[in-house]
């Protein structure tokens, strides 16, 4: 009869895991060191000195609060335009205390001159649309994010019904948008 707690040999062991780990450190440190025949290290291969960011805390965005601050809930910096100085990407609210207000998506870039606020550069998604938007990330020229919107007026404010991944990548000078289907469209 089997035992119930399955085979002994199928168990692991603190053991296991220390050989386990020391082997997969020498093969990524091993990997780390070693270079292929013929590469060479060359400017273009190498990332640039990239200018950080403007703070997204500082800028001015066209929100109406009304008594209460706009709240950047998250951001993400990259040289989006090939410039060699990073813009940020700041999704933004009103901070209310209840609810779920709608979200804005602003490509911030440096100021004009020192001393002055970050400008922006693009708005990706109006608040007047309201949307919420989560899981912002950018990757080399392209921005990514869920948005989640309501299929009626008639849906709870606290419970978006509909969400859709999109992307907008920067091509030619300006942001194209890119969204995936709807879900169960497919």
């Amino acid at each position: 009869m089997p035992s119930p707690r399955g085979p002994s040999h199928a168990r692991s062991r603190p053991l296991h895991w220390l050989v386990t780990a020391a082997a997969l450190g020498g093969v990524l440190g091993g990997a780390a060191l070693l270079e292929p025949a013929g590469a060479a290290s060359t400017p273009s291969a190498e990332k640039a000195a990239v200018t950080p960011g403007p703070d997204a805390d500082t800028a001015r965005y066209p929100l109406d609060c009304g008594p209460v601050e706009a709240q950047v809930v998250d951001r993400a910096a990259a040289d989006l335009d090939g410039d060699g100085r990073a813009e940020t990407v700041a999704v933004v609210r009103c901070a209310a205390g209840i609810g779920t207000p709608p979200s804005g998506v602003y490509v911030l870039a440096h100021p004009a001159a020192a001393g002055e606020r970050p400008r922006i550069a693009e708005t990706l998604v109006d608040p007047g649309e309201g949307m919420t938007v989560q899981d912002l990330a950018v990757r080399g020229r392209t921005i990514s994010a869920r948005l989640l919107g309501y299929s009626s007026p008639d849906v709870p404010r606290c419970c978006p019904d509909r969400a859709r991944d999109v992307e907008w990548d920067w091509r030619g000078g300006k942001f194209v948008l890119r969204a995936a289907p709807p879900a169960g469209s497919v």
